[in-house]
């Protein structure tokens, strides 16, 4: 079966005009009956084993089964939509955009497929091959993240600019960036699509990694809704504050009470006449009784022993 071919090869007559790219020997773009003209693009049908892949790909994952389904539909229909291609020498070409698509012929058992050849400069074939990605509803949020960053650092383009050429605002943009930051397990979470982007958002929420992992957990564990786990953080940030005249009432991340847990601490409550809590990180914590003085201490320790 023919594969893409994955060498890179050094860039050939860039940065000259199209018409002088079209009759250098070196890169070798011969105007046949089967090409069209689009601007500053020439479509053509070009062998596969003529394609390397793109190196600059910021897309990682494809999916087997979808890449069957497409390449079913191009054995009946063939490729509708071309690929796009940089010229890189005689008879090399460089994917700029359509990697699942030449992946999907090459499936179906084509030899050659039609592509835009377009002429492009490295930085400019990242920041195309970047934003085409981009605009596909199907990646994850972590390739989309990915690919932010990399346009902020490799093609030098502020936060601004970026949201600018992808049609986002600044603030997604930047919501996007910060799960970068989040813990391994959470990002190969998203990536994997076990929780969702609103999941993360309400994750990025806390502060502390050890409460994120253990949300986390909860999430994984519970089934959380997004609303769930808002409402999880939206419980934790109060605890801390404490609203005035109340005394804070710790909520768990991680570690989840079920009903007779519940009704154990009620009683110890009642027992000692005074509210016990209970603070949990992950799955570990400390209960905690108070007391107002040294005779209050004496009482709650007699109470204890007593039940030994």
């Amino acid at each position: 079966m023919t594969t893409i071919n994955n060498n890179k090869t050094k860039k050939s007559g860039l940065g000259r005009g199209l018409s002088a790219l079209l009759h250098n020997a070196e890169t070798d773009i011969t105007l046949s009956s089967e090409y069209k003209s689009n601007g500053n693009s020439v479509i053509q049908f070009v062998e596969i084993n003529q394609i390397e892949a793109n190196p600059f790909q910021p897309r990682t994952d494809f999916e087997q089964k979808a890449l069957e389904e497409l390449a079913e539909s191009i054995r009946v229909h063939g490729l509708i939509q071309p690929i796009t291609v940089r010229k890189m020498g005689y008879d090399k070409f460089q994917i700029i955009s359509g990697e699942r698509r030449t992946r999907a012929s090459i499936l179906a058992g084509l030899e050659r497929i039609p592509a835009y050849i377009r002429i492009a400069n490295d930085q400019e074939m990242l920041e195309m091959a970047l934003i085409e990605n981009i605009q596909r509803e199907n990646l994850n949020p972590i390739e989309v993240s990915l690919s932010y960053k990399r346009l902020l650092e490799e093609c030098n383009l502020k936060q601004e600019e970026l949201g600018e050429r992808v049609g986002k605002d600044r603030s997604t943009v930047s919501n996007y960036l910060r799960l970068l930051r989040l813990p391994e397990p959470i990002i190969v979470a998203l990536r994997t699509s076990k929780i969702s982007m609103g999941h993360a958002k309400a994750i990025m929420g806390v502060d502390d990694i050890d409460d994120q992992l253990a949300l986390y957990k909860r999430i994984e564990l519970d089934g959380l809704s997004v609303r769930g786990t808002e409402e999880i953080v939206k419980q934790a940030k109060q605890a801390k504050t404490g609203p005035t005249g109340e005394a804070p009432k710790p909520v768990p991340m991680g570690l989840k009470l079920d009903d007779a847990m519940k009704l154990n601490i009620d009683k110890l409550s009642k027992r000692f006449g005074i509210a016990t809590q209970l603070k949990a990180k992950g799955n570990k914590g400390e209960l905690i009784i108070p007391f107002k003085n040294y005779e209050d201490l004496e009482r709650i320790l007699s109470s204890l022993a007593d039940n030994e």
